[in-house]
């Protein structure tokens, strides 16, 4: 007799045979923000099924978002394996190297050896794209990247020699020059949910982050793939409310369970995150640092009412000294207005492995939302990294030394914000500082500068910023503050402790253009 094989078995897979559903040369789309809804399992299991058979071969990766912290969450590094990856185009990559081994990501290996097409496009045009795949259109359409590493003048995005296609596209539309990314068929999507019912309807409910996995979905279907969903648990149909259903069974092929899923590295499960804490969030101080000064000097410039968008990195250190200093004690939190580039407003904007996430938010975009958000200019306020500032005004944050980390959302942020903040040490690698009675002492100088003639790459144009639509630009560093202007840097304030000659102007590779006079100091209090 023949029994009929319900929709929820013939939809549940091991990860093993989610991977096998994978061929040779398929393009395969995954969601994941570092260690936040990263399908894991599957990942893993694709690796090693190319290890133990030496197939999959030849993929092409499309990961909006850097996947994985190549540390707990092994994310895309799963996957970057020689002959499995022929191609990634990633929005962003995952550099930092592992606290416990003090090794980079297997990723950046491939990227630095030369052994995969690598290519980074900004967040913002990796959610939006979706998009366009989705709709069958014939792709993306931005102003933002104009000038750009993204833009093919500049390089197109492309991070290694092995990149011979051109994926973005100058194109003139109604007199004015635009980036274009033509859409192309995706095969494959892998997508992390909290629950499944027996069709395969999946919900978010354990999940801080939405990110694109409805975009994902939408875009691998209409590509005529199948889309693999990974989920912490089976649950009955018709158990949830259907609001929290955020995507449809009849676009899941696949689903495999993990009931071991955690929400992120160092967090195996945390209601604040879900905007549900009913405790207080105790970080405790930072210990003083020039990561610190950074951050408290950087804090002034928030302005209560006003939304802010801060960016990975030393920017995100700024909540946290917000409240050591009482300005988010009890109520007066509700005073700010935070956000990120992923999606969650309100609450307490996370740093390290756990940026991304808000702790205790009040509201959530997915991805795509969130940069039409971004894009349409309501953040006016922002508190980005930087990792090199040269004589004509451009920052870069996207490549540099041995590092790949790409844009990230930086450039949509940067191109839309009204006021713009840049947090970084003076110089890098080796910089040692001592702090004492409110004065700043440099023990041992960076070896590498980060004021340079010219950037390794270039992730945003402040100075055309400023001079074309009025933006306002401040970089914030341990010993110096400058303003940028339409004529180049103003030195707008000093440590004290420090030689401006020695220890700031001998260090830059081009000078600034008016030196504050009189010159002030910045505030002791700072370093104490």
């Amino acid at each position: 007799m023949n029994v009929p094989v319900s929709p929820a078995r013939s939809k549940m897979v091991s990860a093993e045979q989610a991977a096998g559903l994978i061929r040779d040369g398929d393009t395969v789309a995954c969601v994941g923000v570092i260690g936040w809804i990263t399908p894991d399992a599957v990942l893993k299991a694709v690796g090693e099924r190319f290890a133990a058979s030496g197939t999959p071969r030849g993929l092409t990766f499309y990961f909006p978002v850097g996947t994985g912290d190549a540390v707990d969450i092994r994310g895309m590094d799963h996957v970057a394996r020689e002959g499995l990856m022929k191609r990634i185009v990633s929005g962003s990559y995952i550099n930092p190297v592992n606290p416990r081994t003090g090794g980079r990501p297997a990723l950046m290996g491939l990227i630095r050896e030369n052994k995969v097409e690598a290519y980074s496009w900004p967040i913002g045009a990796t959610m939006h794209w979706l998009r366009e795949v989705a709709r069958r259109s014939p792709g993306y359409l931005t102003k933002i990247g104009l000038g750009t590493y993204a833009d093919p003048r500049n390089g197109g995005g492309k991070f290694t020699d092995r990149c011979k296609d051109d994926l973005i596209e100058v194109m003139e539309f109604r007199g004015e020059e635009h980036l274009f990314y033509p859409s192309w068929p995706l095969d494959v999507g892998i997508i992390r949910a909290s629950s499944a019912d027996e069709f395969g309807n999946l919900s978010w409910e354990d999940e801080p982050l939405l990110s694109s996995n409805l975009q994902i979905a939408l875009a691998v279907k209409a590509s005529g793939g199948k889309v693999i969903a990974q989920v912490r648990r089976i649950v009955p149909r018709h158990s949830r409310p259907v609001s929290a259903v955020r995507v449809p069974g009849v676009l899941v092929d696949a689903v495999v369970v993990d009931p071991q899923m955690v929400m992120s590295t160092g967090v195996d499960y945390d209601a604040g995150y879900l905007g549900m804490a009913n405790h207080p969030l105790d970080l405790g101080p930072l210990p003083i640092s020039a990561d610190k000064v950074i951050a408290r000097r950087a804090a002034r410039e928030v302005r209560p009412g006003e939304v802010s968008i801060f960016g990975f990195g030393a920017s995100s250190d700024t909540p946290q000294v917000m409240a050591e200093e009482g300005l988010l004690t009890g109520d007066k939190l509700y005073d700010y207005n935070f956000t990120t580039e992923h999606g969650p407003f309100g609450g307490f904007v996370m740093s390290g492995w756990q940026f991304s996430a808000n702790w205790n938010p009040e509201a959530l975009l997915d991805g795509p939302s969130q940069f039409d958000f971004i894009d349409g200019g309501l953040c006016p306020f922002a508190a980005l990294a930087f990792a090199q500032f040269d004589a004509a005004g451009c920052v870069n944050v996207s490549k540099f030394g041995a590092a790949n980390p790409g844009a990230g959302g930086f450039i949509d942020i940067a191109a839309n914000a009204r006021r713009l903040v840049f947090t970084g040490t003076f110089t890098t690698a080796g910089l040692e500082c001592g702090f004492q009675d409110g004065r700043l002492s440099i023990l041992k100088e960076g070896k590498v500068g980060k004021f340079v003639q010219a950037a390794d790459s270039i992730t945003y144009r402040v100075r055309d910023g400023v001079r074309q639509i009025g933006q306002e630009a401040l970089i914030i560093t341990e010993r110096a503050v400058f303003r940028v202007e339409a004529d180049g840097l103003v030195l707008a304030e000093v440590a004290d402790g420090i030689d401006v000659k020695t220890q700031i102007l001998d260090l830059m590779a081009y000078q600034p253009v008016r030196i504050a006079d009189p010159l002030p100091k910045m505030d002791p209090a700072l370093f104490k």
